[in-house]
């Protein structure tokens, strides 16, 4: 039997750095629901990918000259486990992803990381259009609030669910923790 593939998006330490990120965040226990379904995922010997966002921007936290690049100490990745590089919302886009997942012959992708509305969101979006059955886990996913485009402002929390409600039964199923295990 095939597993599903947790992919770990994007759980670096640069998103420490709330306030570059717009100044409030949702979900503050994302990254440890991430952890332990890291865990479990290593317990059951399943697929395992960690997506590292590179930015080519100089001045991001996510630069990879920065201390923010690494991923977070909770989810460091262990060295058979694979590590993605991107530069790009996508996981996809100029990645090898498609193509291990498709030498591993997975089609169902658990998604966990940051952020919602922005990584997570575009990855799951490409996924569903590539043909994988992709499951989003939205209390081990986070994102930060925006500003409109007439400076009105919208929570995080806002934010995350508006994301959420896009991807449900059109590119993905949303899950949380305590269902994720039944998928």
């Amino acid at each position: 039997m095939i597993h599903p593939a947790l992919l770990l998006i994007d759980i670096q330490k640069g998103f420490d750095d709330i306030p570059y990120w717009g100044g409030q965040r949702n979900n503050p226990g994302a990254e440890e629901n991430a952890a332990i379904l890291l865990q479990w995922w290593r317990k059951q010997q399943w697929p395992v990918f960690h997506i590292r966002h590179c930015s080519t921007n100089p001045l991001s936290p996510l630069h990879p000259s920065k201390e923010g690049n690494n991923f977070k100490d909770i989810v460091q990745p262990y060295s058979h486990e694979q590590v993605i590089r991107k530069n790009v919302n996508s996981a996809f886009i100029d990645t090898n992803l498609e193509a291990q997942l498709n030498q591993l012959q997975i089609t169902q992708l658990v998604i966990v990381g940051l952020t919602t509305d922005h990584c997570i969101s575009t990855t799951v979006r490409m996924a569903g259009n590539l043909g994988f059955t992709a499951y989003v886990v939205a209390d081990a996913t986070a994102t930060f609030c925006k500003t409109g485009r007439k400076g009105e402002h919208y929570s995080a929390e806002l934010i995350h669910e508006t994301a959420l409600a896009s991807l449900h039964n059109e590119f993905a199923t949303i899950v949380t923790m305590d269902e994720v295990y039944t998928v």
